[in-house]
């Protein structure tokens, strides 16, 4: 089992749109998947609510909420029922959820706005990694507007020199996300031929190939 967290000392960076777009696409290439919830706000738990509540919609990935201090607990069972990949979505400036799942996680990925706020937290963030066993880190660059080109290249180089690698591709500032959201999808598919699914599916396939992770059956991504 492959264990992915979000985490950024900063709330708003856009980590459970990236935990439930992960999830999906995970589940879409045909890994069994569990998504932790440790965020108060539960966020992903309503998610998976309203996504239950839809007929069309796959029950999977599952959305269970945790408390940070039950959280490997939770990681054991999963393991042990044969989860392929386990994501867990955590708050902003809740330090005991962001370091549980921190020590747990083959790899840290820190969602990141290209702004002067979002970049402020990245020590504090990374502080908190290098605490928890220092395990694999990725920044994602969330939100990202189609005139940001100069904003992002220097973004990405600033990150780089804090010893923050960097994903190569970005998650645009897109309404299909809240769209999505709104009916229990990802957008892989609430539209997946669109402009925010590709966008995903990049992503989804740079932090795959850090962490190993492998299609276990085809499916039908259509």
């Amino acid at each position: 089992m492959k264990t992915v967290a979000m985490v950024c000392q900063k709330g708003g960076t856009g980590k459970t749109t990236l935990a439930l777009s992960l999830a999906v696409e995970a589940v879409r290439s045909g890994l069994n998947v569990v998504m932790v919830d440790l965020d108060p706000q539960v966020s992903a738990c309503e998610w998976g609510d309203m996504r239950r509540g839809r007929e069309a919609a796959p029950e999977a990935p599952v959305v269970v909420d945790a408390q940070p201090a039950r959280l490997a607990n939770v990681a054991a069972k999963a393991r042990e029922a044969g989860v392929d990949l386990l994501v867990i979505d955590t708050a902003g400036r809740t330090e005991q959820a962001a370091m549980a799942a921190a020590r747990i996680a083959d790899l840290v990925v820190v969602p990141l706005q290209p702004s002067v706020i979002d970049l402020k937290t990245v020590k504090a963030t990374s502080d908190l990694i290098a605490l928890a066993g220092a395990p694999e880190r990725l920044a994602v660059l969330m939100r990202v507007k189609a005139s940001a080109g100069a904003r992002q290249d220097e973004t990405r180089a600033w990150l780089e020199r804090q010893g923050m690698p960097v994903c190569p591709a970005t998650l645009g500032d897109r309404v299909t996300f809240q769209d999505a959201y709104a009916q229990g999808l990802g957008v892989t598919e609430y539209e997946p031929d669109g402009k925010a699914a590709a966008e995903v599916r990049q992503v989804y396939l740079h932090i795959s190939s850090i962490v190993g992770l492998a299609a276990t059956r085809k499916v039908d991504n259509g």
